[in-house]
């Protein structure tokens, strides 16, 4: 199948836009674009911790992901309605989590948690990198809401992060995948990185064959020139 790009090149990001303030009501929020995948993403404040970390003097950052049911081509059932979380939503929930939780120092949080919601209303690949990449513009307007409201005293965020996919499809690199793209590539990997390149966390697997060390350098080193572009447009929307 000739998998052709339209209107970018195979190095090129899709039209990527964030939206923060989006919920009138949380205390962070962002809605963002990686081009046809649109997902709203909230941060809601909790005065207590899960009863594992009570009386440790320690917050917490979870995070909830699901999908609206025709946010893709064809109508799929809440998990709700099924009674149990998919396997795939609770991959991903966790992953956002974890990174996260990678970005912020826990112990300046206080005892506090932090709920982070991505719910994708349009899906067109690549939702897990573009919840990361708003959650965390939702947790920065979070944490800010509670210094402002003197709420804590020392901003616990250490890090900036951003993820971004990239995979293999007829030998050629390709950053940024759309749906098409990334169910029909022989490599894909979604990577998490802090704005110093710091590796949070790399997912990345072969469908056909093994993938060479070259290649990889090659996907990673694709990921390092674009994902400043990301990093950059998280600042502007925050006015950083």
């Amino acid at each position: 199948m000739d998998l052709k790009r339209v209107n970018r090149k195979y190095s090129e990001l899709r039209e990527i836009s964030f939206q923060n303030k989006f919920s009138p009501y949380a205390e962070g929020s962002c809605f963002v674009k990686f081009g046809n995948t649109h997902i709203i993403c909230t941060a809601s404040v909790e005065e207590k911790v899960p009863m594992w970390l009570r009386g440790r003097h320690q917050g917490w950052i979870t995070a909830e992901y699901g999908m609206i049911p025709r946010a893709t081509h064809s109508r799929v059932d809440r998990d709700i309605s099924k009674g149990k979380i998919s396997g795939r939503s609770q991959e991903i929930q966790r992953l956002i989590g974890r990174s996260l939780r990678s970005s912020i120092n826990l112990n300046e949080l206080g005892e506090r948690q932090i709920k982070i919601d991505c719910d994708v209303i349009q899906a067109d690949g690549g939702t897990r990198t573009a919840s990361i990449s708003g959650a965390w513009i939702a947790l920065y307007d979070a944490v800010k809401f509670l210094l402002t409201k003197g709420i804590i005293t020392k901003n616990p965020i250490k890090n900036q992060i951003a993820a971004i996919s990239c995979g293999i499809i007829n030998e050629e690199i390709r950053i940024d995948l759309d749906y098409t793209e990334d169910s029909s590539a022989s490599v894909d990997g979604n990577f998490v990185l802090t704005d110093n390149k710091e590796i949070i966390e790399i997912q990345s697997s072969s469908e056909q064959k093994p993938i060479s060390k070259s290649n990889f350098l090659k996907m990673y080193g694709l990921v390092e020139d674009n994902i400043d572009i990301i990093f950059k447009k998280q600042r502007d929307t925050l006015s950083l």
